[in-house]
């Protein structure tokens, strides 16, 4: 019996029939309600012609705003995924350990962090700590918050990729290594840390994408990225909701280039395979 068997049945002609029909009402009512979203914009004068002029006539809407809001986002993302993976590297192998207590203590930090949403850390970080300490500048307050929140979260999935990466790898590998003499931590760094990280680099990139879209909750705690900046655009330009529509398709670019990056590892880590 085929997996696929197992787990669904598969659909017979009268099914297929109603998925069909439920497909196309789906498709007409997301039509009519972009329709009537888009006819409440236009009404509002907010998608007429001028209103998109000064994102090609006007270099300053790129210059001063746009640019810098892309330049916070690539900061807060590029410092976090940094961090996160250092975290995630740390607590997927103390997850591992064979020492009882260190393993407790990572997996609960992981478990905690995985939970607990990404705005909900920010607002924390931000209000509970980095606003009222001297730790760092109140100008860099907001950054500091992000990147914590980011670096918690994101590190903590990394972990739990870590520690599945290493448990999906024959155990004929860490039983070799045990037989000549190498201790199960030096097994862990030498021969299936190394492994599982090849094998987990294309959610790695993925996991970027996520860090590059959760940067832009830092706009609830004044954080100067993309989605900040857009709204500051609109207000000086008039022009709010084509300032958002061209920060979205910015976004869309920047991850759907990191999506496609994944595509690509992972097809040359398929062929790298194969050739073994």
């Amino acid at each position: 019996m085929s997996t696929q068997a197992v787990l669904f049945d598969a659909p017979g002609p009268k099914a297929r029939v109603r998925h069909r029909i439920l497909t196309v009402v789906g498709i007409l009512i997301a039509i009519a309600i972009a329709y009537v979203v888009i006819q409440k914009f236009n009404e509002a004068g907010q998608l007429k012609a001028f209103m998109w002029e000064p994102f090609v006539t006007d270099p300053a809407v790129w210059t001063n705003y746009l640019i810098p809001g892309l330049k916070g986002t690539f900061t807060a993302a590029g410092i976090s995924i940094v961090l996160a993976v250092i975290f995630g590297l740390l607590f997927g192998m103390g997850r591992l350990s064979t020492i009882g207590p260190v393993r407790w203590f990572c997996s609960v930090i992981v478990e905690f962090f995985r939970a607990v949403p990404v705005l909900l850390m920010m607002v924390f970080a931000y209000f509970g700590y980095f606003a009222t300490s001297n730790l760092v500048p109140n100008v860099h307050a907001p950054l500091a918050a992000v990147v914590t929140a980011l670096t918690l979260y994101n590190g903590a999935v990394i972990a739990e990729l870590v520690r599945s990466g290493v448990h999906g790898l024959p155990k004929g590998q860490a039983e070799a290594g045990l037989s000549v003499g190498l201790s199960p931590g030096q097994v862990l760094r030498s021969i299936q840390l190394p492994q599982a990280l090849t094998a987990m680099l294309p959610a790695l990139v993925g996991q970027l994408v996520v860090v590059l879209k959760d940067s832009a909750l830092g706009y609830g705690i004044t954080y100067l990225e993309l989605l900040t900046w857009s709204k500051t655009l609109g207000s000086a330009y008039a022009n709010t909701v084509p300032a958002y529509i061209v920060a979205g398709i910015l976004f869309v670019i920047i991850n759907y280039t990191l999506t496609k990056l994944a595509v690509y590892l992972e097809g040359r880590l398929k062929k790298r395979r194969a050739k073994k």
